[in-house]
């Protein structure tokens, strides 16, 4: 890519807009505040605060061209084995196609196995929700534990905690991934067994972490109410019905999900049991319309009006050209709380990759560092570094037109959700046009402080607000950062749906495991260091 015209395009382009300021920017085009602005489905995208022209726009997306982004979105989406190095497909986006389709996928019209799923999945939480499926003393369960990790624990917490207002039936949800077991043990302990329902979720129902907790939590559960109870305590999440059997849950009470469904796009899959159980199926069904909402847009905009395109460009854009590590997100909603962490393995994952497809070293660069708090308890720890640091970090701000709950301000006459949306207004134009020396000096401020107070601005953000924070439009939130990723991967030429570099550091744990309880030694010579620690270990351990 670094070698297409298409690129050196760019780069000249580049070195002519680098050093304009958004002040300038906005001065020479007025109208830029109004027309670099885009709106797909529920959702309204700024983008105009960004340190572009219309040209760069242009170029950009001769780029995406020049990549074949839209050929490879198209492989993707029709089934195609578009995750190369493991030769399956990627299909999240079929989780959230409507019934009446099709689409035959290595033989199988994976749309009716898709609804087949969701339907059993409905049925089972209709059954929780009413009181029907009571636990083996007979009482009903008011508690539903999720047990997993990485994309079986990120996608359903985060999506719990911000749909919590259509949580409606008495059922609340709680989470455990860590192996570090203070997770399980602080969860468990305001814990009823006889109204608690254990939701186990693995694909392959070997993860070490998972198994781990689950296990502990089946012997917490046994010595309260005996062996018997746990057919009526746990379901699973997995593809793997013997290890289920064996483990003792009903594989009647097994949901399945497939090998297509990569861990950290599956949350409109079976991985959201718990969520549904909470929220209900109808709300469900609409947080899945949200996304394949978000889904037909990215499918059949053209790229220069393709709300993840355009954002996927622009990460590309200042990742390669201006250097830019990190990227904020910045929800003005606490219910969003958890989307950074969510973005993080969505995006650090799957574009965390140094070479190719075809295996070769990538030449540009891959793996933005995602990262964010809800505002505004960001502008007190982290603002300061955004607004007069050294290092360029653009923003994505989110915000909603209606608060999902709202409540006077001090003085009683005013919405602290306006409040909340002024600072949210209010940051981004701070970013984008800073203070000047002048403007200090009209204002007052003494000479020896304004060296202190300058603020450069020129610090680029992207503004995305929705009518209200509801399970439709939470969908398509999330499908928007999908199919943005997948953009910048595509201009990378990487393959955004493996992640071998999450496995090797499992194999050596289990090895090391026995090195450190003392049943036995390491399969393979270790470093000094690691050596020397593992011997701190037992000694503090009692194990020498």
């Amino acid at each position: 890519m670094t070698r297409s015209p298409e690129w050196r395009k760019l780069q000249a382009h580049h070195s002519e807009v680098a050093d304009l300021h958004l002040r300038e920017l906005f001065g020479t085009d007025p109208g830029r505040g109004r027309d670099l602005t885009l709106t797909a489905g529920d959702l309204y995208i700024d983008y105009s605060m960004h340190r572009i022209d219309r040209t760069t726009l242009g170029l950009l997306t001769d780029l995406a061209h020049a990549a074949g982004l839209e050929e490879r979105r198209d492989r993707m989406l029709s089934g195609e084995h578009a995750n190369t190095t493991e030769d399956r497909a990627v299909l999240h986006t079929a989780l959230r196609l409507p019934a009446d389709t099709a689409l035959p996928v290595d033989g199988r019209d994976v749309v009716a196995d898709v609804h087949r799923v969701l339907d059993r999945m409905g049925d089972f939480t209709d059954r929780i929700r009413s009181g029907q499926w009571r636990g083996a003393t007979g009482k009903r369960i008011t508690t539903v534990v999720n047990i997993g990790i990485g994309g079986s624990d990120l996608g359903p917490r985060m999506v719990y905690g911000a749909l919590r207002h259509y949580a409606d039936a008495g059922i609340t949800v709680q989470f455990v991934s860590n192996i570090d077991p203070t997770d399980l043990a602080a969860v468990l302990a305001d814990l009823d067994p006889a109204t608690t329902l254990f939701i186990v979720s693995s694909k392959t129902f070997t993860t070490i972490e998972t198994l781990t907790n689950a296990t502990a939590a089946r012997r917490w559960l046994t010595a309260a109410l005996g062996e018997d109870a746990v057919a009526r305590h746990f379901v699973a999440v997995s593809t793997n019905a013997a290890k289920v059997a064996e483990f003792g849950i009903d594989p009647d009470n097994m949901f399945e999900f497939w090998d297509w469904v990569g861990g950290r796009y599956s949350v409109g899959s079976a991985i959201g049991l718990s969520v549904m159980a909470a929220i209900g199926r109808d709300a469900f069904g609409q947080f899945l319309i949200g996304m394949h909402t978000m889904d037909r847009h990215f499918a059949e905009a053209p790229l220069e009006a393709n709300a993840p395109v355009l954002l996927g460009l622009l990460g590309f854009w200042y990742s390669n050209f201006f250097d830019a590590q990190t990227r904020a997100v910045l929800p003005y909603a606490n219910d969003l709380a958890r989307f950074p962490a969510y973005l993080q393995q969505l995006t650090m994952e799957s574009n965390g990759k140094a070479v190719q497809t075809n295996g070769v070293p990538v030449d540009t660069v891959t793996g933005t560092v995602w990262w964010g708090e809800p505002g505004t308890n960001g502008q007190h720890a982290f603002y300061q570094l955004l607004h007069q640091g050294t290092r360029l970090v653009p923003v994505d701000f989110l915000g909603f037109a209606e608060p999902t709950e709202d409540l006077p301000t001090m003085a009683g006459n005013g919405s602290m959700h306006d409040v909340l949306i002024s600072n949210l207004l209010a940051q981004r134009r701070v970013l984008a046009f800073g203070r000047t020396t002048d403007e200090l000096v009209t204002d007052g401020v003494p000479a020896a402080l304004l060296p202190h107070k300058v603020m450069p601005g020129n610090r680029p953000s992207t503004t995305i607000l929705a009518p209200k924070l509801t399970p439709s439009i939470l969908g398509q939130l999330i499908a928007l950062y999908e199919h943005q990723t997948f953009t910048e991967g595509v201009i990378s030429n990487i393959n955004s749906f493996d992640q071998w570099g999450v496995e090797l550091g499992k194999t050596q744990a289990v090895e090391l495991q026995t090195v450190l309880d003392g049943s036995g030694k390491a399969a393979r010579p270790m470093d000094s260091s690691t050596e020397t620690i593992a011997g701190w270990y037992r000694s503090i351990r009692g194990r020498l």
